[in-house]
């Protein structure tokens, strides 16, 4: 497809993409292959399931990025991404007060409503006050795109610049959960009550705990992100309402999102605000990592030296569950995953620690001191690793 971007980019500018599944493929594949002609542009990347920016794509362009997920890992490894340590909550108004530059955004749009208005489709979240914020608007109409009830709807004079294309939105299919997962998920279900607002993470953990809910009532869902598990919360009667800022899924979400009032896509303005999540009774935070210690300290970053995580809206959320009257926190990790010491930095504090659940049981944290979090976590991990965590407490 013969795209020219220089109708609308120029060099050195910040240019905003939609993440994971609302990338405009086609757009992104546009500046890449364009790169030369806006050299010293940067590129504010988020979740990356394409896979279309590479390492050696940095000899023009400046790739920074607020996670290392999917493809963005290799870019970071590589050693040439910059990662943005910021919680989700603050991307709103660093991008408003231009500290994170947008100045043109590319977007993923829906074919038209029967009223001209063009759906975000996939994504609202950052990409709200990004558009409030830019120069120029290019787009994407994509029209394998469903038309969803997104926070911010455009018409095509809104567009600096916008193609029409038919392809499949990057997916996130997760696989079918193990046993052990299984088992996590079940324990965490029994901490949620009929009634709950409910935030998940990323991962199979988080969205393994939707098919142990089909027989709860009056649940809501208040999120950064939603995924495949809803469908059949929703499809249930469990699940009334879904705000959330990305739809991170399948053709089923999608197909099911379509001009589907009860699922809306919201700013993060307003999925992470303080003061929205305040006011939710029984709100249930359900996060996964990569690492937890024996005092509750969360690494949601780095792995094996690489950084694949973010520091993101888990800490918003759990943060409000904390706070909220019936609320919870639900950490959700193998076994194998609970470490004497971190490998990574404090993406949530032990001082906002709640429930944390394994296959080997749940560890309510609440109101303990460090002796006994201690002993209550060695409970939990893997029973190979109980002896050498003794040891080094």
């Amino acid at each position: 497809m013969d795209i020219d971007l220089a109708t609308a980019v120029r060099p050195g500018d910040g240019i905003m993409v939609g993440q994971a599944t609302a990338e405009p493929q086609s757009l992104t594949e546009a500046l890449v292959a364009q790169r030369a002609r806006f050299s010293g542009a940067k590129l504010l990347l988020g979740v990356n399931y394409a896979g279309i920016v590479k390492p050696e794509h940095a000899d023009h362009l400046r790739l920074t990025a607020y996670c290392g997920a999917g493809a963005n890992r290799a870019l970071a490894d590589a050693g040439v991404l910059d990662i943005q340590p910021h919680p989700y909550s603050r991307f709103a108004a660093l991008i408003r007060e231009r500290k994170l530059a947008s100045d043109v955004v590319f977007v993923q749009l829906s074919p038209p409503n029967a009223k001209g208005e063009l759906s975000l489709g996939l994504a609202a979240e950052y990409l709200v006050p990004g558009l409030a914020n830019c120069r120029a608007i290019v787009a994407e109409i994509n029209d394998q795109v469903p038309w969803t009830h997104s926070e911010r709807l455009l018409r095509r004079e809104d567009l600096a610049l916008a193609v029409e294309t038919s392809r499949a939105p990057a997916m996130l299919v997760t696989k079918a959960p193990s046993g052990a997962e299984q088992a996590i998920a079940r324990l965490a279900a029994a901490f949620i009550p009929d009634g709950a607002t409910l935030e998940f993470g990323l991962g199979t953990l988080p969205d393994a705990v939707c098919t142990e809910l089909s027989g709860h009532k009056r649940l809501a869902v208040h999120s950064g992100a939603a995924a495949d598990g809803i469908v059949g919360l929703m499809q249930a009667g469990a699940v009334q309402q879904v705000d959330c800022g990305v739809l991170m899924g399948s053709r089923r979400l999608f197909d099911f999102a379509h001009r589907n009032p009860a699922i809306r896509l919201r700013s993060t303005e307003y999925t992470h605000d303080a003061r929205t999540l305040l006011g939710i009774e029984r709100f249930v935070a359900i996060n996964s990592a990569v690492e937890v210690d024996l005092t509750g300290q969360v690494n949601a970053e780095v792995a094996t030296g690489s950084y694949l995580g973010a520091v993101g809206g888990a800490l918003d959320f759990v943060r409000a569950a904390n706070h909220s009257p019936g609320g919870v926190s639900l950490l959700l990790v193998r076994a194998a995953r609970i470490v004497a010491q971190l490998q990574g930095p404090v993406a949530t504090p032990r001082s906002e620690a709640g429930v944390i659940i394994t296959e080997c049981g749940a560890a309510d944290l609440r109101g303990l001191g460090l002796a006994e979090r201690r002993r209550r976590m060695i409970a939990i991990a893997a029973p190979e690793s109980r002896a050498a965590l003794e040891r080094a407490t």
